[in-house]
Parts: structure tokens; sequence; C-alpha cells
């Protein structure tokens, strides 16, 4: 049996795992009002980069109230929790954006497929793309709306972008590791889309997709013109050392779980995204829930709240190798993360290359991405002021982002 299928959008259950989310707020307010007296008294201890800015706050507290100043902050507490809640209760009660038409499906293997957004294009003929989007998050965030589709604005500059849906793991596929995702699936893809194109084509890969693509491109120089890595990790101990070592201590959990299920649910890779930022879900929905509710920008960030609560579990031995293998072992840096046999070497990959870094990336920070650009013999760097999504779903995406993507596929492609 396919591993459980993620909620829709009729029956939200995001944010996911909305029982932490609550829990990180409650205990993010209850300890600031925890933390007043020793704040009042000067025996707290701050963060180096926030001392200088703790020394000015105590001054001006020596000048106030200590009851007054502790009301402020429960109700300050009380007024951001009430937000969040209420931001939560209007998301969910929010009608379902209406999804762009699904484009043709031109290959089909187990559970994955690819869609041919070249029934979009200004040029049915024109150059074709292959996009390969990570194996936990679905791929159209490349095709979020009508308004804000890096495929469907390529497809009507005259490309044929095809992109690879990797679909919820079915019987096959949670028996799958990296070399079965990359070796026997995409390489299959990708001969499929050779025949069609009737020779080589750039691959672009997203984020996780990314290094799904330069191993594929390793593997099969003869079968790939040029790639594009956009937010794709590379050095994983660039990362936060504290999550790392977070991550290698939770490895035996992690283990146990994969032996018991088989594999990884969505909510566990939600929950390790929430580590990232863990006050980022109380931002967001405390801001959503001033916002007019047929507005324009409510309407985008339901949609995007809805693609993010609609990941896909990791099959077993694939969350093993990214877990452990990427993340806290940093395999791929390290030369030795191993593909149909041979170590993946961004130095043996001849070919025009796109290293595409967002400077405002809390998931992939450009430390762990840009050091790649070096390694890629050929290889051109486009730094965007944008952040891991908003690279492609933004509001400057189009300027930033498509038109660069498509000068430099235009010569790509020549």
């Amino acid at each position: 049996m396919p591993v459980p299928q993620t909620t829709t959008r009729r029956n939200r259950q995001g944010p996911r795992p909305l029982a932490l989310h609550m829990a990180i707020q409650n205990l993010t307010w209850i300890s600031s009002l925890a933390a007043l007296p020793s704040l009042n008294n000067g025996s707290l201890n701050w963060s180096p980069r926030l001392a200088e800015r703790a020394s000015e706050l105590q001054k001006k507290l020596q000048q106030s109230d200590p009851e007054i100043f502790a009301s402020a902050v429960q109700a300050e507490a009380n007024n951001r929790l009430a937000a969040f809640a209420d931001g939560i209760k209007a998301y969910r009660a929010m009608p379902g954006p209406s999804r762009p038409p699904e484009p043709p499906v031109i290959w089909t293997e187990g559970t994955s497929r690819i869609l041919d957004y070249g029934a979009f294009s200004s040029r049915p003929d024109g150059p074709i793309v292959l996009f390969v989007p990570a194996l936990v998050n679905r791929g159209y965030v490349l095709d979020i709306s009508e308004k804000r589709s890096l495929l469907r604005d390529l497809a009507g500059r005259g490309f044929r972008p095809l992109l690879v849906d990797w679909g919820a793991p079915g019987d096959e596929e949670k028996t799958f590791d990296l070399d079965a995702y990359i070796g026997q699936r995409l390489t299959a893809a990708l001969k499929a889309v050779n025949e069609l194109a009737r020779g080589p084509v750039p691959v672009v890969g997203y984020c996780m997709g990314g290094l799904l693509s330069m191993a594929l491109a390793g593997a099969n120089p003869d079968r790939v013109s040029s790639l594009v890595l956009m937010a794709t990790p590379w050095n994983f101990h660039s990362l936060d050392p504290g999550k790392t070592r977070m991550l290698k201590a939770m490895a035996p959990v992690i283990e146990q779980m994969l032996e018991t299920v088989g594999y990884l649910p969505v909510d566990m890779l939600q929950t390790m995204f929430t580590g990232l930022d863990p006050n980022l879900a109380s931002k967001k929905f405390r801001a959503f829930s001033s916002l007019n509710k047929k507005s324009a920008r409510a309407l985008e960030f339901t949609a995007l709240e809805d693609w993010l609560n609609d990941g896909v579990a990791l099959a077993g031995p694939t969350a093993r190798e990214c877990l452990i293998g990427w993340y806290v072992e940093n395999r791929p840096d390290r030369g030795d993360w191993i593909i149909g046999g041979a170590p993946v070497r961004p130095e043996d990959i001849h070919m025009p290359s796109l290293v595409i870094v967002p400077e405002n990336d809390y998931i992939v920070p450009p430390e762990s991405s840009a050091p790649v650009a070096d390694l890629l013999p050929d290889a051109s760097v486009l730094r965007l002021q944008a952040g891991h999504i908003g690279m492609v779903v933004g509001s400057k995406a189009k300027k930033q982002l498509f038109e660069p993507l498509a000068k430099w596929l235009e010569k790509a492609c020549r």
C-alpha cells in the first residue's frame, strides 16, 4: 500500500504540525513572562549579538514601574497569541484557491510522472528543459498560480518546460534509496525526455532536486546539455552547528521510526523545517489575521500555505541518506556521496552550469549553496535578494529569477 497521502485543501490541518506550532507560541510568551525577574535585576544572560540592545533596554527598565511593565508584557503576549489563533482559524476557513489547469502527462513510471508545460508554450516545438524538484515537497511550487508560475512564464517565452512530479512513495518507491531515485527513476525519465528532444537537454534542479540533478548530469554527460542549480545545498556543515548536533542526537529516534513504519512521515519533516525558524509561523499567521481575506495577498498566502502543508513522506532508505548522510556526515562536500558506485564530483561535470543563490535563504543558506559554484568547471552564479521559496513565488520573482534564467537558458540551448 502507498504511504498515507496528505490532506486536501477542503480539510486543512495546517500549519503542520499544528500542535507543535501552538506549543512553541505558548512557551515563547510564557518564557517571556518567566524571564521578567531576571531581566529586571540584570542577571539574564543575553546572546552576544544582542548585548548592546540589552544594555539599552536595562537602562530604560530602571525608569519604569515593574508591575506596569509586567502587565504590558502579559497583555502583549495575550494579543499575539490571539492574533496567531485568529490567523490560523481564518486560514482554515479560506476557500481553496483554484489551481491552474494541469498540463498533459507525457510519461509515467511507478508514482512518478512528467508534466508537459509545452501545452502552454508560445512555441510547442521550443527548446525542452527538464525541471527536477525536491522529493519532500510537491513540484507545483514552480506553478503555484497563473500569475506566479516559473514554468508557465518560461513556456510563454517559447520554451517547453517539463516537470518531474515525484508523487508520494508507493509500494515500489518506499524501498528506494537515492541510488534508485537517481539511477533508475530519474535516469529513465531523462531518457524519455532525450527521445522527445532528440538529444541532450538542460536540467534544472530546485533545492534537494539540485543534488539529484547534479548526480544525474555527472552520470549522463551525453544526455544533459547544461545544468542549473537553484538554492541547492552542498556544504551541509555550513548550516547552524547546533541544529546539526540536534539532528545527530535525534538519529537513533529517526532510525527507529524508519525501521518501524518504513518512511519518514510528513509531520516529522515539517517538524524539522520548523526547527530552522521556530517563530516563522507566528509571524506569518499574526500578519495574515489582519489581512483582507478577499485580497490578492490573502489568496496568495493561502495558496502557498496549502503547498507547504501538502508535503510528501520520504521513503525510509532515502530519508536515512539525506538526514544522516547529508546533514550529519556532510558526504556531498566531503566527496564520498556515492551514486551508481562512484562519488558525485562537481569537478567532473564539464558543461555550462548556473548556480542560483538566494541571499536571504534560511533553509539553504548561501554558505551551503554557493561553494559548489567554485567546483563546477564552467559555472556562472546568479545571486538573488530573495528567500528559498520567495525566489520562485515572490512578487519580485519574475524580474529577479524568471527573466535572467530565461536569458541564460536561451544561450545554453543555442
